[in-house]
């Protein structure tokens, strides 16, 4: 199980229980919550609510059983969604130990019957399920991830071979979600100057565009003790990337060239 960091001199406090099933409700009809809450206007401590959720007036995935009990139970439960798809990430947390997707992450697979929902772990809280992502978005603009050409623009398309193409696979479908990033352990003692499996996913991306012309000054600016070399290789990343990407290896990747060119 992830631990999560709580502010000083702070203790999880026994939170509520919301509308416990009744003795004689039909099996596995209820399926138990214990949600994270904090909200930091109030100046309590964080604490832990349980929420029963009838499943049969509920879909399937966590998701949709935060959104029933914001609508059913608790109205100021908090959090983000947005695509309900595994498009946007918005919904990223950590559900039952690992972080991924609500709206992707099925019920019925979590390894308990009691499903522990937290925000993604070692990032500032803003209240409840989320998390202040504000120096996560600022590392990954500071890679510049647009296209960077010195070469007059084509007048209608920058052309591009398949077997170019072919390499951006499994880089470009990253959604930001950060729940590779919330799960590597260098990111969590450097997030200050480590980018992170995420952001350096996001890097490679643009390094291996053949379209880019600005590769040496993208791996110039890669060139220092922490915003690259940080990863100890780990693989959290990869195992916790609920696209099924490997950031682990773009990072290699980034590496190996930085060897190359010296």
């Amino acid at each position: 199980m992830v631990q999560f960091t709580l502010p000083k001199n702070s203790k999880v406090t026994k939170g509520k229980a919301w509308n416990p099933p009744s003795k004689d409700a039909e099996a596995g009809r209820w399926r138990e919550y214990r949600i994270y809450r904090f909200d930091p206007e109030t100046g309590e401590n964080p604490r832990v609510d349980t929420y029963w959720v009838d499943m049969k007036d509920c879909g399937p995935m966590v998701l949709d059983a935060l959104i029933w009990i914001k609508n059913k139970i608790d109205p100021t439960l908090t959090f983000r969604r947005s695509c309900r798809e595994g498009v946007c990430g918005s919904c990223s947390m950590n559900i039952a130990g690992t972080n991924t997707l609500a709206c992707t992450m099925h019920a019925d697979d979590a390894p308990s019957s009691v499903i522990a929902v937290y925000p993604l772990p070692h990032m500032p809280v803003v209240k409840d399920l989320v998390p202040d992502m504000t120096r996560f978005y600022a590392q990954h603009r500071s890679i510049e991830p647009w296209l960077k050409t010195d070469s007059p623009t084509p007048q209608k398309e920058w052309r591009q071979s398949h077997e170019d193409r072919e390499k951006l696979d499994g880089l470009y479908e990253c959604i930001l979600c950060a729940c590779c990033s919330t799960a590597c352990p260098s990111y969590w003692w450097n997030g200050d100057r480590y980018l992170g499996p995420a952001v350096l996913l996001q890097a490679q991306r643009w390094v291996e565009d053949s379209r880019d012309e600005r590769t040496g000054e993208r791996l110039d600016d890669l060139e220092d003790p922490f915003r690259l070399y940080r990863c100890h290789t780990i693989l959290n990343c990869t195992k916790a990337c609920p696209k099924g990407l490997n950031p682990a290896k773009a990072i290699a990747s980034l590496k190996a060239k930085m060897v190359e060119r010296t």
